[in-house]
């Protein structure tokens, strides 16, 4: 049985899990003996992005596979379940964590290493062993599918900047916006830092200021394309360079909450991979967050047009991948080479995300 301090190594290095916007919607319990409590909530409430809490239970399937890896390293297995009778919106999941001679997981070296990388790559293609290593990471439940010549990333850049106009002119996403970004910073524990964004400076105290009210929003959306520069830099340039688009597609439907955190179990392992293949990645979850709405019958915004947009957005996206209106789409990125990100989001301490504050 592992001592107090060797799990907390552990969840030392599974807080590094990914989760949107830096949101880390989990805290840390340790039960006693072998046990850890993961007490997961998600964002709905507050965030459009996280539609029905999918988003966040994905980040929970993320640090879970993370801990799972970190045990390993520390010479341990670590398995989990989620415990019965919680509301999906606060699931709790009981982690077990057992001395074991097992080898160290090969991703464990790349825990803490994994970043995203907002910025436009080199355009290398990737190799026929890179994408036969990323498509096996997911395990037999998941297919990759790569979008990697000039014509199709050429395509993906245009849905990405469609899909772009929707998040930047809908209303539901503006309070998010302002949230979730740390102004000035090249480093944050809780949001992302203004210089991980992926805009130069002067776009940069545009969006600071056009962000202080939802009235310059909408002023320089309809008279100033205001859209436009934010767009060019965040979506459309790094959407065409790259090395390859890639879309994590489950073989079942996603119906329940679980379904929803084994994904995320498989998005973490296609990331650690391509980081230790010596590649970036960056999520691109936007479009699969729209088709979600769309899919599902909901309404993505109050504001009149946005829906229609939006499922306009999702047959696009359809036609693009090969996909049918019931086939489940999980997780969308871009990957390929470049020199490390100089800023990044970081992560709360472990004493702030246990339940006692460590004591």
């Amino acid at each position: 049985m592992p001592d107090r301090e060797v799990l907390l190594k552990i969840l030392d290095l599974a807080r590094w899990a990914p989760s949107g916007d830096n949101t880390q919607p989990w805290r840390f319990e340790l039960a006693g003996g072998d046990r850890v409590l993961v007490h997961g909530h998600d964002t709905r409430e507050w965030c459009v992005y996280d539609f029905r809490g999918h988003a966040s239970h994905m980040a929970h399937g993320a640090l879970l596979e993370t801990l799972r890896i970190a045990a390993s390293g520390h010479g341990c297995d670590a398995s989990w379940r989620l415990l019965p009778g919680c509301p999906d919106s606060a699931p709790v999941y009981e982690v077990s964590v057992n001395r074991s001679e097992r080898p160290a997981d090969p991703l464990f070296p790349f825990i803490e290493e994994r970043v995203v990388q907002r910025r436009p790559m080199r355009m290398r293609p990737l190799s026929d062993d890179e994408m036969r290593t990323l498509a096996a990471a997911v395990g037999r439940e998941y297919r990759v599918q790569f979008f990697g010549s000039l014509r199709e990333r050429v395509a993906v850049a245009r849905l990405l900047w469609k899909s772009a106009y929707i998040r930047l002119a809908c209303p539901e996403a503006y309070e998010v916006h302002r949230r979730i970004i740390a102004w000035g910073a090249r480093f944050s524990e809780d949001r992302i830092p203004e210089q991980a964004v992926g805009v130069d400076f002067l776009t940069a105290r545009l969006m600071q200021w056009v962000l202080g009210s939802w009235r310059r929003v909408r002023f320089f959306n309809r008279y100033l394309a205001g859209t436009v520069l934010p767009r060019m830099q965040l979506d459309l340039l790094p959407g065409v360079r790259c090395a390859a688009h890639v879309a994590l597609r489950p073989r079942m439907r996603l119906q329940e909450h679980p379904d929803y955190v084994h994904a995320g179990v498989a998005l973490q392992r296609l990331w650690l991979t391509a980081t230790s293949l010596g590649l970036h990645l960056q999520p691109q979850m936007t479009p699969v967050i729209f088709r979600w709405y769309c899919r599902a019958g909901a309404s993505l915004s109050a504001s009149a047009g946005l829906d229609g947009r939006v499922r306009d957005l999702a047959g696009q996206f359809e036609a693009l991948a090969g996909m049918q209106e019931h086939e489940p789409l999980c997780f969308f990125c871009r990957v390929g080479e470049s020199s490390a990100p100089k800023s990044r989001s970081l992560r709360k301490a472990v004493r702030d995300l246990l339940s006692d504050g460590g004591r």
